[in-house]
């Protein structure tokens, strides 16, 4: 087998898996006069270089000497310099590459293989489309073999596997360029579905009523950030928009928690819902009578769409294949990810942290365009926001932590803040601020920069609307109503109950997949 193994390295460009089909000296998927083709005809018309620049790579053509001239095409294109058989050569003389190609006389004799570009575009796919199956092909080898070795992690083989595949995904399937005319179509017919709507909710509902009112609901596509210094409630607050979702709304929703594991968020959950002390329910602490209590009240969560998924250190890969999986099987609306700062950026991420971070950000936009869906992912804030001198505690854009491109991907950017938890009784307003919370929204894209209060009862760090109905002017008397919708009928829909939980931290990072949540009842 060994001495097998040695001669065939030296076939170039020849593949071979003895293991699974012992065929050997396969030819890999090409076709080379295509190739020649479609470069002759870059080289002879302006416009076929710009129909296929996006389609092909270097690495797309079977042969090397033709990857080394679409690369000298490519550079030239890049400088928005003209290309033709002259500036080619040139081109590959600066870079010391012309006669690795075979010379002047090969690159002239590309233009004779080809009368006319009419038929590029078509050659163009069908080059990409057997690079396509080259690297499956490479791919699948390569787990072969490392499946067939016994010190192969094989979670890891999966992973890795994965990644390649979503590599090849990313940068050889792109979303086509559309016509205004479809595009008018379909924004015709979102303005319809929205004026029929006479609640304000455009979007997946988050539950507060006065948060509802600005967003219309969390929006498709897009990005959305919640981060707060530790103790704020940052984790209470989105696991109960997540509740309020998919219990009140039958919206189904996946949360990716990387710091609490799958079993304490059920619990925080349960608390919501039966309305009993969590430090009860750690305990198992409770009277007959809430026992009742827990039993009646967690049957509308017990079915709800809810998916909790804790895998510890997740990547954005793996986030990919996990949200698009959720996405074809469950038709996810929404996304929690708790928290990003926990979030890895796979065993290829080179460069710093904040550079990771960076990417992690792009990984995340790209995937809720991508979905169609919002996502929601929780940010640490750095120490500077308690070392600000002054009284004035209130977070600021600049507050967060790790990476400037977090707020320059988020098409949404929201803070905590509870002065009270700073000792402040009384806000700039002179207003008491006891039991009093406020979700600042920083950046927002589509609509109003804007301050949202809310309640905060201590006992179960739970987070509600303010009560309306007890004579509060908020929408009249606030300077943050010149931003709000006037959509009185919205005003007029009941609150609905949200989430009640301790906000504390835990180290607990199991790994496990997805959990459903009608298997609650094996919490206790």
């Amino acid at each position: 087998m060994q001495n097998f193994d040695n001669q065939n390295k030296t076939r170039k460009k020849l593949i071979y898996s003895p293991a699974a089909t012992n065929e050997v000296g396969k030819l890999q998927p090409q076709a080379i006069e295509l190739e020649e083709a479609v470069l002759g005809a870059m080289l002879l018309e302006k416009d076929a270089l710009s129909t296929v620049i996006d389609v092909l790579s270097a690495e797309s053509f079977y042969k090397e000497q033709n990857g080394i001239i679409f690369k000298a095409i490519y550079n030239l294109f890049n400088r928005s310099e003209p290309v033709d058989i002259l500036t080619v050569t040139q081109e590959l003389k600066r870079s010391g590459e012309l006669e690795i190609v075979g010379g002047s006389f090969y690159v002239s004799s590309l233009t004779n293989r080809i009368a006319s570009s009419a038929n590029i575009e078509y050659h163009a796919r069908i080059v990409a489309q057997k690079y396509l199956q080259r690297e499956l092909i490479r791919i699948s080898t390569e787990t072969i073999k490392s499946a067939y070795e016994d010190s192969t992690d094989v979670f890891e083989l999966l992973d890795s596997t994965t990644q390649h595949i979503f590599e090849i995904l990313d940068s050889n399937v792109r979303k086509q360029h559309a016509g205004m005319t479809s595009l008018i179509a379909q924004a015709i017919n979102e303005i319809e579905q929205a004026a029929q709507q006479t609640d304000g909710l455009l979007g997946v509902p988050s539950g507060f009523t006065a948060l509802d009112r600005i967003t219309g609901g969390w929006q498709k596509s897009d990005l959305l950030i919640l981060a707060a210094r530790p103790g704020m409630g940052k984790t209470a607050f989105v696991v109960t928009m997540a509740k309020n979702a998919a219990v009140e709304f039958n919206k189904p929703v996946a949360i990716f928690s990387l710091e609490m594991s799958s079993l304490q968020l059920v619990k925080r959950l349960i608390s919501s819902e039966t309305e009993i002390n969590q430090d009860k329910i750690l305990k198992g602490n409770l009277d007959n009578h809430e026992f009742v209590q827990l039993n009646e009240r967690i049957k509308k969560l017990s079915v709800a769409p809810l998916y909790i998924d804790d895998t510890p250190a997740l990547s954005i890969f793996e986030l990919r294949a996990k949200a698009r999986r959720l996405k074809e099987q469950q038709n996810i609306s929404l996304i929690i990810i708790d928290y990003l700062q926990l979030m890895s950026g796979g065993p290829d991420s080179k460069g710093n942290r904040e550079q990771e971070i960076s990417a992690i950000s792009r990984g995340l936009k790209s995937l809720a365009k991508e979905l169609e869906i919002p996502i929601i992912a929780l940010s640490q804030l750095s120490r500077q926001v308690e070392n600000r001198p002054g009284g004035s505690k209130r977070p600021q854009l600049s507050d967060l932590r790790e990476s400037g491109a977090i707020e320059q991907d988020a098409d949404m950017v929201m803070f905590i803040y509870r002065p009270e938890y700073y000792g402040i009784e009384v806000d700039e307003n002179n207003q008491p601020t006891k039991n009093r919370a406020e979700i600042i929204i920083a950046k927002n894209r589509h609509g109003s920069i804007v301050d949202v209060p809310l309640k905060f009862i201590g006992q179960f760090a739970k987070f509600t609307d303010l009560d309306y109905n007890e004579g509060s002017d908020f929408y009249t008397s606030t300077p943050m109503t010149s931003g709000l919708p006037q959509n009185t009928d919205f005003l007029s829909q009941p609150t609905t109950k949200t989430l009640q939980s301790k906000n504390w931290d835990d180290d607990d990072a199991p790994g496990s997949d997805i959990i459903r949540r009608n298997d609650i009842d094996e919490v206790f």
